[in-house]
């Protein structure tokens, strides 16, 4: 007999797993608790973890969360929404928005009280990302906009504060595009497929048709016109791909002798000398062709021999989705208390690097010119000697290109304590910095969400462990500032890095090459990656059954096409280890309280325009790695 629980959460945390199977139609499915981000998939869905104190924030938060997935694994059909898929990426999110909208607009229909529940899960969601302080649309997603309206339409009912906020923003342009279109959601709401199509002309009348890719109605309607339809060139010239087709249609061709009689030869020369080949076309579709599937792109564009087992379980995640605003202001004033006595020194170096790039930007003058502004410190010398031509002045402003600048910081296990706490208030800093002098900065940190291979591992052992998997963990890519997200909107997602079992392995070769991509996208004229590593890429489980330089190879190669590539420029700071066997341009520093020297004399040495300055700073070591 199992001892009965102490936790006063236990009781709700079983109603409200059977509630969510209820809902869902689906009486196998696995409801569990986490603190990681809520999320659902085949087998099961996460809830957000419920503590002991059972406060009714979280209760509700529990209850908002499960009854959405629920609604969703009620009245979506996967297979019908990947048909129907745009292509583009802010296509693909109005898309999913809407059709989020859609599930929770059928739930509030059949079943009421979804409807307050999904509230509190909205507001949550509203409140944690500061959708109320929003006052420019242009920093309201659109996405979230048209499925905040689309609920508001389908249900009536108020949004809560920060949603109806974000909608308001853009209400008044999504209805002048999409109004009329907007009018028949009550319609289509019960039917998924006449609500993707609805919802793709909504996509294509806000300026987004371009993202939709082929219409799946108008390629089946091709099919089966291709099948039907009878083209007398196409019967001379593809007869072996008839057969069947000319037995149905010899009544319709009947007033035609010539093409009755060519059909019949076809069926003729059909039977008796069509190969195997012939044979298998003949079953196909008319106008189709047997073809061999493309094969799958590379994973990685530097290496196309680097594998990954499955790359099913990763997750690219922003920071403020791996905790609550609460959670987050306390660790970032945790780390402010922690490096409070270190503010002073980095601060200094920061003063010291915006007055580098801001000489940078001053203006200058060119003497002597034929023209310009009169130059009144040379009138001495014409009052001396009158026959002496006047001298002007032109003013000329000095070549500073746009520039956005990438932190990439390891969160691996090994950064634990001062490392890490360091690099988050560097990071913070020298955003604050570049953001004074007109330069976007974005901060990436990289772990894995497990040790020893996670779920990879788990579908690797069940799989009857194929050999050499590749890489066989689950990847973490966290954005704890995205380049057009100002610093005081993000400053508090730094003190993520502080969280308790956030830290674990580092596979560094897939973390720059992803931040390469976001980075080489950017419309800057000059982009800078720095990363920031106290070391080679560790990951117990997938070296433990691929060769012992497997990911250390992928990096090279990474570096290799970054560096060659020349669209970023790619610089990194090693952490009591040497990575200028990897990177050329780098440097290595003992101590962890040198870190913020090191930051802020590699990034002004990039913005030197004296070349011998900068070679020097960098810090190249050719020679050495010779």
């Amino acid at each position: 007999m199992s001892k009965p629980s102490d936790n006063p959460a236990d009781p709700f945390k079983k109603a409200l797993a059977e509630t969510t199977k209820t809902l869902a139609h689906d009486s196998d499915l696995t409801v569990s608790y986490t603190v990681d981000p809520p999320g659902m998939n085949r087998e099961g869905v996460r809830l957000p973890q419920v503590t002991r104190r059972l406060s009714r924030d979280e209760v509700m938060l529990a209850r908002g969360t499960a009854d959405a997935f629920a609604l969703r694994r009620r009245y979506h059909d996967e297979a019908l929404h990947a048909r129907y898929e745009p292509k583009g990426q802010m296509a693909r999110d109005l898309y999913e928005a809407m059709e989020t909208a859609r599930c929770e607009a059928m739930g509030s229909h059949d079943m009421p009280g979804t409807a307050g529940n999904i509230d509190a899960r909205i507001a949550h969601e509203a409140d944690r990302k500061g959708y109320a302080q929003i006052t420019d649309s242009a920093e309201a997603p659109l996405s979230a906009a048209a499925g905040y309206l689309v609920r508001h339409l389908a249900t009536g009912r108020d949004l809560p504060e920060g949603a109806d906020n974000v909608m308001n923003l853009w209400r008044d342009f999504i209805e002048s595009h999409a109004g009329d279109t907007l009018e028949k959601i009550d319609s289509a709401l019960p039917d998924q497929a006449a609500f993707a199509r609805l919802t793709r002309r909504i996509i294509e009348e806000l300026g987004y048709g371009d993202q939709l890719g082929e219409d799946p109605d108008d390629q089946e309607d091709d099919t089966e016109a291709e099948g039907e339809t009878e083209d007398e060139d196409e019967q001379e010239e593809q007869p072996e791909q008839q057969g069947s087709e000319d037995e149905q249609s010899d009544d319709d061709r009947s007033e035609d002798d010539s093409q009755s009689e060519d059909s019949a030869q076809t069926e003729v020369a059909m039977d008796e000398s069509a190969d195997d080949e012939m044979s298998q076309q003949a079953e196909l579709p008319e106008g189709e062709a047997p073809q061999e599937p493309p094969p799958p792109p590379p994973h990685s564009e530097a290496d196309p021999a680097y594998t990954v087992f499955t790359t099913g379980f990763d997750e690219e995640i922003r920071a403020e989705d791996l905790a609550d605003p609460a959670e987050l202001e306390r660790l970032r004033a945790w780390l402010d208390q922690q490096l409070d006595p270190l503010k002073g020194a980095v601060g200094r170096l920061a003063n010291k690097l915006q007055r580098r790039l801001q000489a940078q930007q001053s203006r200058s003058w060119e003497f002597d010119r034929e023209e310009g502004i009169l130059d009144a410190g040379r009138l001495a010398r014409v009052v001396a000697n009158p026959t002496t031509p006047l001298s002007f002045k032109v003013e000329k402003d000095t070549e500073f290109r746009d520039t956005t600048v990438t932190l990439l910081l390891d969160n691996s296990g090994s950064m634990r304590g001062r490392p890490i706490s360091i690099a988050a208030i560097c990071a913070d800093v020298l955003a604050r910095t570049l953001e004074r002098c007109q330069v976007k900065v974005e901060i990436l940190g990289f772990t894995t969400r497990a040790w020893k291979g996670g779920q990879s591992r788990e579908h690797w052992l069940a799989e009857g462990r194929p050999q050499a998997p590749g890489r066989l963990n689950d990847l973490r890519h966290i954005i704890y500032k995205s380049a057009d997200t100002p610093l005081r909107r993000a400053r508090g997602n730094l003190g993520l890095m502080m969280k308790e079992g956030l830290l674990k392995e580092n596979i560094d070769g897939e973390a720059l090459e992803w931040a390469h991509r976001r980075a080489a996208t950017r419309p800057e004229a000059r982009k800078i990656l720095m990363v920031i590593s106290d070391g080679a890429p560790v990951d117990d489980s997938t070296l433990s059954v691929n060769p012992a330089n497997y990911l250390e190879k992928h990096l090279r190669n990474v570096i290799d096409m970054i560096e060659r590539r020349k669209m970023v420029e790619l610089i990194a700071i090693g952490i009591g280890h040497d990575v200028t066997r990897y990177y050329e341009h780098a440097v290595t520093i003992t101590d962890v309280e040198q870190l913020a020297g090191a930051m802020t004399e590699q990034l002004a040495a990039l913005f030197d325009s004296d070349p011998r300055a900068r070679a020097r700073v960098m810090g190249i070591r050719k020679a050495a790695r010779r």
